[in-house]
Formats: C-alpha cells, structure tokens, sequence
C-alpha cells in the first residue's frame, strides 16, 4: 500500500514495470522480492563497470570521507587529475565536467556559438541528423532529430538544420557558410543502433575542414570503451574538435564531460558552470571508471566479448527471423522482422532479462564493459525464450 501510494507522488514522465530494484552486482540485479535478473541494458550503457563495481565502490567511500564538493568556484584534486587524465587519454587540449550527457551537448553548443564568434563571423547555426538524440534539455532537444521531439515544447530553440544520416551528399549542400558546426553520433543509440558508415563519418570530416567547420562527436553512449576503443573516433580514424561523454564515464554516478581541441578551447570564466560540476565526489568515480577502463586487456576484452555478442545475437536472430546484429563493441542493436520489439522487452522481462527496445523493430544491448562469456550465454538463452513467449497470444505473455 505504501509502495502504491508512494508511486503516484512522483510525476509520470516514465512508464516503468512493476518490479522494485533493492540491489545489484555485476551484471545481475535483485527485486524486493528476491527475484534476480539478467542486466543488458546498465541503465542505458551507463553502468560500465557493472553494478556496484569495487572499484567505484571503494573510491566513492574513500572520497566521500574527505571531500564531497566543495564548490565549482575551487579548484579540487579529483578535477586536475581526471582532466589531465582524459586529456592525455583522448588527445584532448581542456576538459569541462558536468552531471549529464545533455548538459555535456549543451556546452558544445555554447562552445560553437562562442567559437563563431570568434572565428566565423558571428556564425551559429549548427548541423545535426535526422533521428538523432542529444538529450532532454531544451537545447539539446533542439539539436536532436529525434522525431518524437518535433511537437514538444514549441518554440525551440532555433539555429539547428537536420539532414539524414549516412548522406553525405546531403550533409555537403547543408553545410553553408552561415554553419558553425556539425554534430553527429558516431552510433545513433535511439534510432535504433545504427552506426555511422566509414566513408560517411570520414567524408564528414573532410567536410568540416574544408569549409572551416568545428566538428562535434556526441560520444555520451559509445565513448569510455562502449565500442571497443576508448573513443569511438578511433575505430573510424577521425579526429573531432569537441567531444561530448557522459553515460559510463561516471559508472553509475552523474558525471560528463565536454573535451575540445585546438581553437575550440575558447570558454572564459563566467561562460560556462554549474553547482555541482567538477565535484570531488563525481570525479573520483571518473577516475576509478577511467583508470578500470585503461587497464591492459580491458578493451580487448569488451571486443572479444562484443563479437562473442554479436555471433550470438545472429545465431538468435537466424531462428526468429531476425536481422543482422549492428553497432560496435557492446552496444548491439538487433533488428526484428517478425516481432514488436516492446512486446519482446516486456517478455524479457519475465524471463529475468533487461533490454531494451528503443524502437518498435529494434532490441538494444549494452551489457556491462566487464560482462563475463557465461552472461552472454545465458542472456542468448533467456532471448531465446523471451522470442517464443512473444509469438503466443497476447493474453500468455506475463
């Protein structure tokens, strides 16, 4: 009774099932009422390192004892030393820190309208992708394509163009003068896992450099290892002047973070900031995430598990039907013919498994980075099972 009533005091932005979370460790989480499950989703590729990773664990103890947040106007040790890290990690120049990837997109923004000030004439107008998602505050959602977005909240912020992805024909006659940046996911997480094409993301590059454009890679769901690399820029051999990350770099926790290289590094003091941004607590999470992450063999494994994932997602799909497993590294998307994807979450879902459907032909993966071969085969088994449920009658799916 208690439970019910307090449900209804928080605003209904979210439709969740019914199960309450009281713990969770590694790739498995526990329900009130004892029931374990299956975790491929880690809070939409938040959780790195898993559920209660030690390592994250131990540092948040350790620094919580010392110094939680002693204000964004100080300097703090954790700041320094995560910043340098990064920036050494990534090539990068400066780093800013901030609780959410949406805040992270946000701060590109300014940075490019400042940027075009400076260097263009004054330009601001920004180029993004058709069904691309940037976040959830308002200029975030203005930048993103994401066509659920286009009737909310009118008026948006204005000064954002979209044009479709993977057509660098049309990014080329998009791309006018007046354009300050282009924006783009390197992997469209909520349009349904799909990766940007090597001659696309290159050729948008190039682009950019001819027409003296600041590139932009909104990494907040494939940088920190999600895709096999450190960045996810790596695997396609391009080098952005601003980078956004947020999602895993925290493990759990709200941390992001907004890199930028060369001239791009043009914030002054007053243009940017944020209470709780560049905390020593949040930052000490980042570090043991970032420093997890770097050790040797870490990204090799994410790899190795990924095609273990992948092999097993196309056998799985073979049976039902299925698409062809796209993405990198562990973030998977499998796209479904023969099924609604919700209806198949929702199976999942009694079968002790989390994933997630972000669209209604598509299933998305994003286990955690350190998810053992073990996980991965009992995830297939519990599809595999989750896939038969969703063919009977709507009445028999529980």
């Amino acid at each position: 009774m208690r439970d019910d009533w307090s449900r209804d005091r928080l605003m209904n932005t979210v439709q969740r099932p019914e199960q309450l979370f009281v713990r969770g460790q590694g790739s498995w989480l526990w329900d009130a009422d004892g029931r374990s499950y299956l975790d491929f989703t880690q809070g939409w590729a938040v959780n790195s390192l898993g559920h209660s990773p030690v390592a994250l664990v131990r540092a948040l103890q350790r620094q919580a004892s010392q110094l939680i947040n002693p204000g964004p106007a100080y300097y703090n040790s954790g700041m320094l030393e995560l910043a340098a890290r990064l920036c050494q990690a990534t090539g990068s120049d400066q780093a800013y820190f901030l609780n959410s990837g949406a805040e992270a997109n946000e701060g590109a923004i300014k940075l490019a309208r400042k940027w075009g000030q400076l260097h263009k004439g004054g330009a601001y107008r920004m180029v993004t992708a058709a069904n691309s998602f940037h976040g959830r505050t308002f200029g975030a959602m203005s930048a993103s394509g994401k066509p659920a977005f286009q009737a909310l909240y009118e008026p948006k912020v204005p000064g954002f163009t979209k044009v479709p992805y993977n057509d660098l024909a049309a990014l080329d006659a998009a791309l006018d003068d007046d354009v300050v940046a282009l924006m783009l996911e390197p992997v469209q997480g909520e349009a349904g896992v799909l990766p940007a094409e090597l001659d696309y993301l290159q050729g948008a590059e190039r682009l950019c450099r001819e027409r003296g454009i600041l590139l932009i890679l909104d990494e907040v769901q494939t940088g920190i290892g999600r895709c096999g690399s450190l960045l996810a820029e790596e695997l396609y051999g391009v080098r952005a002047d601003v980078i956004t990350l947020g999602k895993g770099l925290g493990g759990g926790v709200p941390l992001a973070a907004l890199l930028a290289r060369g001239n791009a590094c043009c914030f002054e003091p007053g243009e940017q900031g944020g209470t709780y941004h560049g905390n020593a607590l949040m930052t000490a999470a980042g570090l043991a995430v970032l420093d997890t992450v770097l050790e040797p063999g870490l990204l090799e494994q994410v790899r190795a598990t990924g095609q273990q994932l992948r092999d097993g997602l196309a056998r799985v799909g073979r049976r039902f039907g299925a698409g062809v497993p796209r993405g990198h590294g562990l973030l998977l998307g499998l796209p479904l013919a023969e099924h609604n994807a919700a209806q198949v979450a929702r199976a999942a879902l009694g079968e002790g498994l989390l994933i997630n459907a972000p669209q209604p032909g598509v299933l998305r993966f994003s286990p955690a980075l350190t998810v053992s071969p073990g996980n991965i085969e009992e995830m297939l088994r519990r599809l595999h099972r989750a896939l038969e449920r969703a063919r009977r009658p709507a009445q028999e799916v529980v």
